[in-house]
């Protein structure tokens, strides 16, 4: 399939998806194995150990701002009610003194429909909320930063060489993506799983990302969706989160707020934290609505959850391309295979099974759109679909009256036919 998909498109166009798949996402399997063996044969050395719980714990104070309100969620989360204008964002300069900005005029032709309202994640559904003034904050702990494989580099992707191929790095792929016109937002519903991660230093994810920018260090991206990444967040829960960099992941961007840049307006959504309910294989399908638009009047790029809710907004200003507009989006899961033992990882992607089972069986992507120059939200006209490895994850495409344009994706990994 990749060698037909190949031949439909400009080399360039090849090239800069290869890219794409290559830089998309951290890569934990590089480094943490390194670091591993590297710390094996060091000996213990109390000074360093005290110096680097001393960088986490400055660290951890600048992040974790002061709460007015704290609720314990059921994941063992500890969310934080913090004051709006507090929030990491605006420790940027050119946030500092200022307050979230207003609703903006949302796509023409954009009827909010989804399955779930705000109340879609285990802390809230405990029975928590934040006062209004304020947003809930995943807190992070000290364990969270101790199984990062760079202290440096916590709540990053990873920054390392970038190859323009996909078939060494670890990290496999099944994709659909529009290129070839300017886009200003894209809209999907994204059906949530809680597929199986077979290490620490491995992920699953689905996501949508808006694109701009070449192979070099002047990729823009903003992305958002749902991951399982033990190494991020110690656990197996899908969580919501977003991501976004102005210089292909190498000094600028972070997950969720875990740097200055995505200002959040929401006072009843964490991002990073759990997801619930998920889908079951032939049981009930649960899938969340995102529309990634940018304002016409104030150019930052806002960010809406399932019916109409606002979640916050990225700044114009942390981007260079993505200030004008994307290039290219992406719709899709992604995971990482270190090969433990030796072999493929059973790392599983969306469901963990095959496009070909289709609805209730196989995770799915629905109502793919994207949003035009005059801010209208529009069906796509030239998607086109990638799976990397397919006998371990693939990818089917289609289009019909209820769902738009639409695919099923995903996979076990490890089986007979993925050694």
């Amino acid at each position: 399939m990749a060698s037909s998909w190949c031949s439909e498109i400009s080399p360039i166009i090849s090239l800069f998806v290869c890219f794409l798949l290559v830089v998309s996402l951290i890569c934990p399997v590089c480094s943490s194995a390194t670091g591993n063996s590297h710390a094996t044969n060091q000996t213990f050395r109390p000074e360093e150990e005290l110096h680097k719980l001393k960088i986490i714990r400055e660290h951890l104070n600048k992040i974790n701002k002061p709460s007015v309100k704290t609720i314990q969620s059921p994941d063992g989360d500890l969310i934080d009610c913090v004051l709006s204008h507090q929030q990491p964002a605006f420790d940027h300069p050119q946030l500092k003194g200022k307050k979230p900005l207003e609703a903006p005029e949302r796509p023409k032709g954009h009827n909010p429909t989804g399955m779930v309202s705000e109340n879609f994640q285990l802390w809230s559904q405990a029975g928590g909320s934040c006062p209004e003034g304020t947003i809930p904050i995943r807190r992070t702990k000290e364990e969270d930063m101790l199984r990062a494989s760079s202290i440096r580099r916590f709540g990053r992707k990873l920054r390392r060489h970038v190859r323009r191929d996909t078939n060494s790095n670890g990290h496999e792929h099944a994709v659909g993506y529009v290129s070839g016109d300017q886009y200003y937002g894209a809209k999907a519903s994204i059906n949530v799983w809680a597929p199986r991660v077979a290490n620490q230093y491995e992920f699953s994810l689905s996501q949508m990302w808006v694109i701009s920018g070449s192979f070099g260090d002047d990729l823009n991206t903003i992305e958002a969706g749902w991951q399982v990444s033990p190494e991020l967040y110690g656990d197996n829960y899908p969580r919501f989160f977003t991501y976004w960099t102005t210089d292909a992941y190498q000094a600028t961007g972070c997950y969720n707020l875990l740097c200055s840049g995505f200002v959040q307006t929401n006072n009843r959504i964490a991002i990073g934290a759990a997801i619930s309910p998920t889908s079951s294989y032939n049981g009930g399908q649960f899938d969340i609505s995102l529309l990634v638009w940018k304002d016409p009047k104030h150019g930052n790029w806002w960010l809406e959850f399932g019916n109409g809710v606002l979640v916050g907004y990225w700044p114009s200003f942390l981007f260079t391309h993505l200030r004008d507009h994307a290039s290219m989006v992406q719709f899709g899961g992604e995971i990482v295979n270190s090969r433990p033992s030796g072999f493929h990882t059973s790392t599983q992607m969306g469901s963990g099974h095959f496009a070909g089972e289709g609805f209730g069986k196989a995770s799915y992507f629905r109502n793919l759109q994207v949003v035009d120059w005059d801010n209208n939200l529009i069906p796509l006209s030239n998607l086109r679909v990638l799976a990397d490895h397919p006998n371990c994850y693939d990818i089917q495409g289609g289009i019909n009256r209820v769902w738009g344009n639409y695919f099923y994706y995903g996979g076990p990994g490890r089986n007979v036919r993925c050694p």
